[in-house]
């Protein structure tokens, strides 16, 4: 049964994203809608600026038609339905708006900026840590372990962090994969094909929220798999399906959001797996005699340092 994460107040209605709106709409949505949504995902300024009959007409449909779309989302009438559109563009120009306005403070160091950084995570990863619930954290670390396949969803800026989480956790885990591949989300949907309850999605996502990483992991959840998310709350797209869901607090001042924060909670679920695995130590060992040829001891030091020619 799907449970989440109590460290995070629910927002407002009003402050659900159009992204976790359609996301939770789309088993339920017509062809016709389901070819709004996609154009009021790619074209956000254009639908915000549009008239019900310039969008029903962009969308060769009637405006009864746009009209019952703006409803399947959850919006009284189609005005609401532009209104939310306009909040959620200047949400993702955000960080643009910051970056101008501190470029126009003469005074801010190059080493202020970099501290001011360094402070934001520093508050991001105090809030993180109230808001994981120690509840979750048991069930996220259980199922990474109890899964036959770990299958690791990060798309766009997530992707490197998707990678990041498949490197700690692969010495402690039988079959674990980063789906962020030069394949895309193509490659990705063919790897999930044969995904089952025994498998478990991990989803990484945060605003701005990637349509593909939703897209995948509702694809594997319909397949009865389990679902991770890591995101940034209740309203994200993956809370509606997912089964367990950690929330983090990633805000950045002159980006969408902080990676740092990311990182440290994959970095301490990794820990948690590789204590509760009994045969942990033996696999970092055998990992370590693996890769050793490859580093750079203190004998290959100086092997280098008395072969090496000075410029």
């Amino acid at each position: 049964m799907k449970t989440q994460s109590t460290g995070q107040p629910r927002k407002n209605q009003q402050d659900v994203s159009i992204q976790s709106r359609i996301a939770r709409a789309l088993p339920t949505l017509t062809a016709a809608q389901i070819k709004m949504a996609e154009f009021t995902q790619t074209q956000m300024l254009r639908s915000a600026t549009m008239s019900i009959e310039e969008f029903a007409k962009a969308n060769d449909v009637s405006c009864a038609t746009a009209n019952r779309f703006a409803r399947m989302l959850g919006f009284d009438k189609y005005s609401s339905f532009r209104a939310c559109l306009m909040r959620e563009f200047e949400k993702s120009m955000a960080p643009v708006a910051r970056l101008r306005q501190a470029q126009s403070d003469s005074q801010a160091t190059n080493h202020k900026i970099i501290v001011s950084a360094l402070d934001m995570d520093i508050e991001n990863l105090q809030a993180t840590r109230k808001m994981l619930t120690s509840t979750e954290c048991e069930r996220a670390v259980k199922a990474i372990i109890g899964a036959d396949r770990v299958f690791i969803i990060g798309m766009g800026t997530s992707a490197h962090l998707a990678g990041q989480f498949e490197y700690g956790l692969n010495p402690y885990c039988r079959n674990v994969q980063s789906l962020a591949s030069i394949a895309g989300s193509v490659g990705a949907a063919r790897r999930l094909h044969d995904v089952t309850e025994n498998d478990l999605i991990i989803a990484i996502m945060f605003p701005q929220y990637v349509h593909d990483t939703a897209q995948l992991a509702h694809f594997a959840h319909k397949r009865g798999a389990k679902v991770l998310a890591l995101t940034d709350g209740p309203t994200s797209p993956l809370v509606s399906f997912a089964d367990i869901s950690l929330y983090l607090k990633t805000q950045r001042q002159f980006a969408s959001n902080s990676d740092a924060i990311v990182l440290s909670t994959i970095q301490g679920l990794c820990g948690a797996v590789a204590y509760r695995q009994p045969d942990a130590a033996d696999a970092a060992a055998s990992m370590n005699s693996a890769t050793r040829p490859w580093l750079l001891t203190s004998d290959t030091l100086q092997h280098l340092s008395r072969s090496g020619h000075k410029p």
